[in-house]
């Protein structure tokens, strides 16, 4: 998707079209992984607040990026490499993570069953949690996976082998469940 757009894009094209072109991969790319890059930024962050300045930051962190794209990744995995550097330097330029409010893990679910809702809710509140406990290297890879990345983009966006990435996938899993029993 990316990789051909962004190629067009090279010296050919006025300054006006590449930006043009630059604004229109900006809006898709925002528009197909917004959700899962918002679920990232909610990683590093502790409140719904922080979260919204991060997504932002990772957002202009993109539009700024997109006309270094090489396609030497796929674009996906490119955009969640800058999401996870946006990530590493909001957590160096805030103070520790402070314990988690409970209003901000509060998710909206329309199922009609309150009971049902009340339980999935719970779960929800409670894996968060335990995610947000684990240390920051267990965090980062099980967010990604838990986004449907691959071990090979994991291993990608966080500069590790992939052998790395199942090693500490399975240590955060291990993490998760003994806090959650």
């Amino acid at each position: 998707m990316a990789d051909s757009i962004l190629m067009q894009g090279s010296d050919t094209v006025s300054a006006d079209a590449a930006r043009t072109l630059r604004d229109t991969l900006f809006d898709r790319a925002l528009q197909e992984n917004g959700p899962a890059l918002l679920r990232l930024a909610s990683a590093y962050t502790n409140t719904q607040g922080d979260r919204d300045d991060l997504f932002q930051e990772i957002a202009f962190a993109i539009w700024q990026a997109l006309p270094a794209f090489r396609g030497d990744s796929s674009f996906r995995t490119y955009l969640f490499r800058i999401a996870h550097n946006r990530g590493l330097a909001h957590l160096a330029s805030r103070k520790p993570l402070q314990t988690v409010d409970e209003e901000d893990l509060r998710l909206h679910d329309p199922m009609p069953n309150p009971e049902r809702r009340l339980e999935i809710e719970e779960q929800r509140r409670n894996l968060l949690a335990a995610v947000r406990r684990l240390p920051i290297v267990y965090r980062h890879v099980i967010t990604l996976a838990l986004e449907g990345l691959s071990y090979p983009e994991i291993a990608e966006i966080l500069g590790l082998t992939e052998a790395n990435v199942g090693i500490r996938l399975n240590r955060a899993r291990k993490a998760l469940r003994k806090m959650l029993d």
